[in-house]
């Protein structure tokens, strides 16, 4: 009997080409290089028969609607050169994100309401491997000092085939390494002032259903409402005052950047971001402000922009 274990996991990703039809991904060109993953292979909903019966005793389910979920973090670096698609670009896509390619300057990615794409995925434990198709899902963001950078991709499929195959050889050159977060490598303001920021974080907010219907299955992206936090430096409001800002509901920019060298720059970028109401709190004994953020769009599908360059 064979024996599997933990540490010896893969998981490959490829965009879908027709909604729910196996792109076939490779380890040579298709690996994702992940940390902290959780993968569901079946998750959904029970329904009890409910039977009259004159005995008491448990009547068994039956599994309905059953779909897949793999989560887990990624490095937020660039691909090494300006221009070309960081490795996890392809999530970015499947967290309906379209991708804008200008070659040699950037890559961007923008939130959209329509034609969300998809992506089948593979997982491989030791041996056993699981198929999602027409994956999607949304992300979360987490930059805080002294630590590496992340996104958390939660993406969410239909099952596909569950069978015996030999763990891929995975090609990972495309992933590169993430510089921490500080004051060299990172900036932040928010409406426009810089002062000593604690962390961020940004929640895409994507509303994933699963839809099972007579004649039709799919995973659906359905709303997005996209928020976040800082904490920052509690100053005094003579230099900035939260509070008032908002009591008034005060829209103003947030620009953030990761990395300074070419191939490695990482933009974060909202134009009308609304503050909630502010709160109190203490770091090593110094007053920050915990300030809840709402990332509001102008024209439509343009509260964020991510710039990789």
């Amino acid at each position: 009997m064979a024996k599997r274990y933990w540490r010896n996991r893969a998981i490959l990703v490829k965009s879908e080409t027709i909604y729910g039809e196996d792109s076939i991904p490779t380890g040579a060109a298709n690996a994702m290089v992940m940390t902290d993953v959780d993968f569901d292979p079946s998750a959904g909903q029970e329904v009890s028969r409910d039977l009259v019966l004159p005995y008491m005793g448990h009547q068994g389910v039956t599994l309905v609607g059953t779909y897949g979920t793999l989560s887990g973090e990624v490095e937020v670096a660039g691909s090494g050169t300006p221009g070309t698609a960081p490795a996890w670009g392809v999530l970015m896509r499947a967290c309906a994100m379209r991708e804008v390619i200008t070659a040699a300057t950037d890559v961007q990615y923008n939130p959209i309401s329509k034609a969300q794409e998809s992506v089948s995925v593979r997982w491989n434990g030791d041996g056993v491997q699981h198929i999602l198709l027409g994956a999607r899902g949304t992300w979360t963001l987490n930059m805080a000092p002294l630590a590496i950078p992340r996104f958390r991709f939660v993406l969410t499929g239909l099952l596909g085939v569950v069978s015996d195959a030999a763990l891929p050889t995975l090609t990972t050159a495309a992933f590169k390494k993430a510089v921490p977060v500080n004051k060299a490598n990172t900036t932040f303001s928010l409406h426009g002032y810089a002062g000593g920021t604690e962390g961020i974080t940004f929640d895409i907010g994507n509303q994933i259903e699963p839809d099972f219907l007579i004649n039709e299955e799919a995973i659906e992206h359905v709303d997005r409402m996209m928020t976040g936090s800082a904490i920052m430096r509690a100053d005094a409001l003579s230099s900035v005052n939260w509070f008032a800002k908002s009591e008034a509901g005060d829209l103003g920019i947030l620009a953030a950047q990761h990395g300074k060298q070419g191939g490695n720059i990482v933009k974060f970028g909202m134009q009308a971001v609304q503050i909630g109401r502010p709160k109190y709190g203490e770091t090593r004994k110094r007053i920050n402000n915990t300030l809840p953020l709402m990332a509001t769009p102008v024209a439509g599908n343009d509260e964020f922009l991510l710039t990789v360059m």
